[in-house]
């Protein structure tokens, strides 16, 4: 739960969002009403992603990639597919969660250092928000470390705040766990069941369990916020489903919540389909893109065992590898590497080049993956239904793809990206067998 993630301020006149000193003047709001106009204005319902850079635990989590994505993306994503934010913003004090932010289309708000502390709360936060913000008449309060928040669920919460009259609307999760009352340290006393009788302990199927708040999210209106409150007036809880209530902030470890996400997460709005063919840049992403020569003028390479394993294990899957240089590589030298893939090198438009592949094969760009490391990747990492690049790669490539690796290029990278691709298809799977 975020309460104690921290607060968020901005200043609309500083060119780079920074704000003022002191406290924010309380603003005036304007008529919603649109007298003497004719036509209300709807209210104007706001996302807002509280994303301070501290951190006591992970620097920077809010920002650490899961499952090959920012982890702050998988809730922007989520608000912005769901199509019910007139705006969806990231409240921060750091520069680098900023361009994280507006690289996924967020706008940004630099918050100030009063509500930056490790004492400052969210409800701090959204107060200092709204000062700046007369026009935001609602607030989805979005929990960064809640990846498997689907579009679907803020969906279901906007309507019931527009249609349904709610003033506050919070997400809750369904457990079926047993409560003990605490015994101090020292005391001798005994415990005390809290919601369960000992002696007729119910089967899960035969009780329904209690909800808790999960802090995955926390709507409220503008009155009720200036209030002092972020749940009141006429509340109501929305339950979310279980495999989607994951809190990282709370009861789960990272490689647990990428398993997850991987499984429960939301991608996009278009499905993920079977991919067919894998095309994978040589240099930077094979190899580590360092050349040697030799005395005689030969071109010498090296590539890491674990990504022979990777390609193995994709063409054993049925995909088909494919290999691609911009670089007039020698074919005899890749031709000794044994991983008996069609390539092309010396290509100066490897997007021509992969639709020329794609069409051969009859295939859709959903079904193919590319990994590149160049700007020259970009268009390519653009097109394909599932894109990667190593840990190493250029800035550009990295903006331009769904998934960054933990390894290095030449370093395990293709492994990895490769088995990314088979928990994706054993997603796809799944989803066709329902």
């Amino acid at each position: 739960m975020d309460s104690v993630e921290k607060g968020a301020a901005t200043s609309v006149s500083n060119p780079r969002g920074r704000p003022s000193r002191g406290r924010p003047p309380k603003l005036q709001r304007n008529s919603r009403g649109g007298q003497g106009r004719g036509v209300e204005k709807p209210p104007h319902l706001a996302a807002l992603i509280l994303a301070r850079g501290g951190s006591k635990g992970i620097p920077l989590k809010n920002i650490k990639h899961l499952a090959g994505v920012p982890l702050i993306g998988w809730v922007l994503r989520a608000a912005l597919d769901s199509g019910v934010f007139q705006s969806v913003w990231v409240s921060t004090d750091h520069d680098e969660i900023e361009n994280v932010a507006k690289q996924f289309g967020a706008q940004v708000h630099r918050r100030s250092s009063e509500v930056s502390k490790d004492s400052s709360t969210s409800l701090d936060a959204i107060i200092e928000f709204l000062n700046y913000h007369n026009e935001v008449d609602i607030i989805g309060n979005i929990q960064a470390t809640s990846p498997c928040l689907h579009p679907t669920d803020l969906q279901k919460v906007a309507e019931m705040i527009r249609e349904e009259g709610y003033d506050s609307v919070f997400s809750v999760v369904r457990r079926h766990q047993f409560r003990w009352g605490e015994i101090q340290k020292g005391v001798r006393e005994m415990t005390e069941p809290l919601n369960l009788n000992p002696a007729k302990r119910p089967r899960r199927q035969d009780w329904d369990g209690e909800l808790y708040e999960n802090g995955s999210f926390y709507f409220a209106k503008r009155h009720l916020i200036e209030m002092g409150y972020l749940q009141g007036g006429k509340m109501a809880y929305y339950e979310m489903r279980a495999e989607h209530s994951v809190d990282i902030d709370v009861d789960i470890d990272w490689p647990i919540a990428e398993q997850r996400v991987l499984r429960f997460g939301y991608f996009g709005k278009e499905k993920l389909k079977e991919i067919k063919l894998f095309v994978c840049n040589i240099d930077g992403c094979l190899t580590n893109g360092h050349i040697y020569v030799s005395g005689d003028q030969k071109e010498i390479i090296s590539y890491d065992v674990k990504d022979a394993i990777g390609i193995s294990l994709l063409k054993k899957s049925g995909i088909e590898v494919r290999l691609i240089s911009e670089r007039a590589c020698s074919k005899q030298t890749l031709s000794s590497l044994k991983l008996d893939c069609k390539m092309e090198v010396n290509v100066p438009d490897k997007l021509a080049v992969l639709d020329e592949w794609r069409k051969e094969m009859g295939l859709c760009w959903k079904e193919v993956a590319y990994l590149g490391n160049e700007v020259s990747d970009e268009e390519c990492l653009k097109k394909v239904g599932l894109s990667g690049v190593p840990a190493d790669a250029c800035a550009a490539a990295q903006k331009a793809v769904g998934y960054i690796c933990k390894c290095n290029g030449g370093r395990g990278a293709l492994r990895e990206f490769a088995e990314h691709i088979f928990l994706l298809m054993e997603k796809v799977i799944n989803s066709c067998q329902k």
